[in-house]
């Protein structure tokens, strides 16, 4: 969308102003905040010219206007000046992140700095399992039908799960399964070993297949677990001081979709699908209870891959200046710290 330089001007210098105070913008109090030499007049011909383009509206009968949705997307589009951040901001995020043994601790913390630091809500969409690469499997008998398999990723994630089995086993057929599973898949993703596992089955010779058998028995189950991914979410309590998210059904809409997670596990799952930040303004999201909200997130890397996704879910009018590069920051030391955990 072309604007002219003064209608840019207004229209950036309107937005920041609404996001500072919350407070409809009039004509008067916009000409001497963007600083240009033009009459009252001619500014309000500006704001009627950005109005009818859809960029800002009038909420009540009050004179002043206040940013739309679409609005919010051309200035970040093209108007945006993203500030650095602060090094006591930086410092705070370094130390918060850590070198935290236990990967879900990085990402709990992540959340957590991240709400924090914004005054809005942290979010952190965990890795997918199927995505995850095996780094080791044992099987440990435990009693005479109840088997112990502890899986570790290369995420550095280690899972522990008690499986029920229909027969007992020795520990010296669990220790072979466990030996030959380790050389056959370790490096492969969780969906590789799945789909490889029954394959295989049906190509290995009588002995080979008994130890397949030992192994589907026992493993099938972890291996095939959720892969739906977790949400982690911090914070949700601070959007409670949103005046524009203040009604109650808008936060009762807010607060069940940050209890099912489902819709804001399918919104994080196309930003993890997308390259750098995404920002979804309003209804962008497709998601009616976050109409009155922007997401903005980013993927986080391991080894060059894309295995999950954070981000901050606060009110339209938020300072995107300076919640895009906590984002960013925050995903880069997430996706080093989870880098060091699985070397």
């Amino acid at each position: 969308m072309a604007l002219s330089f003064r209608a840019e001007t207004l229209l950036r210098s309107l937005i920041h102003r609404h996001i500072e105070d919350g407070q409809p913008v009039s004509s008067r109090a916009l000409a001497r905040e963007a600083g240009l030499d033009v009459s009252p007049a001619t500014v309000r011909n500006i704001m009627a010219d950005l109005e009818e383009m859809g960029l800002i509206r009038a909420p009540h009968t009050s004179a002043g206007r206040v940013p739309t949705a679409r609005g919010y997307r051309v200035f970040v589009d093209t108007l945006l000046k993203v500030r650095p951040l602060r090094p006591d901001t930086v410092s705070k995020i370094h130390g918060g992140i850590g070198r935290d043994h236990d990967p879900q601790q990085v990402l709990s913390k992540a959340s957590d700095l991240l709400s924090n630091i914004t005054r809005f809500a942290g979010v952190v969409f965990a890795p997918h399992r199927a995505h995850a690469q095996l780094r080791q499997i044992e099987f440990l008998r435990i009693s005479q039908k109840r088997v112990l398999v502890i899986l570790v990723t290369d995420d550095g994630r280690v899972q522990n799960r008690v499986v029920s089995v229909e027969r007992e086993f020795e520990e010296r057929e669990l220790v072979e399964a466990a030996n030959f599973f380790n050389d056959a898949y370790s490096g492969s993703s969780l969906a590789e070993v799945r789909h490889r596992l029954l394959r295989e089955m049906e190509q290995h010779s009588s002995e080979m297949s008994r130890i397949m058998g030992t192994i589907i028995t026992v493993a099938r189950g972890v291996i095939a677990g959720d892969d739906a991914g977790e949400v982690v979410v911090s914070g949700e309590n601070n959007l409670m001081t949103v005046p524009e998210l203040g009604e109650v059904q808008k936060l009762r809409g807010l607060f069940e979709a940050f209890k099912t997670k489902q819709d804001l596990l399918e919104l994080l799952d196309k930003s993890l699908k997308a390259r750098g930040i995404s920002i979804f303004i309003g209804d962008e999201s497709g998601y009616a209870t976050l109409n009155e909200c922007s997401v903005v997130a980013k993927p986080y890397e391991v080894d060059g891959n894309r295995i999950g996704v954070l981000g901050v879910i606060g009110p339209t009018r938020m300072a995107y200046e300076e919640v895009i590069p906590v984002v960013d920051i925050t995903a880069r030391l997430v996706g080093s710290a989870l880098s060091d955990e699985s070397g």
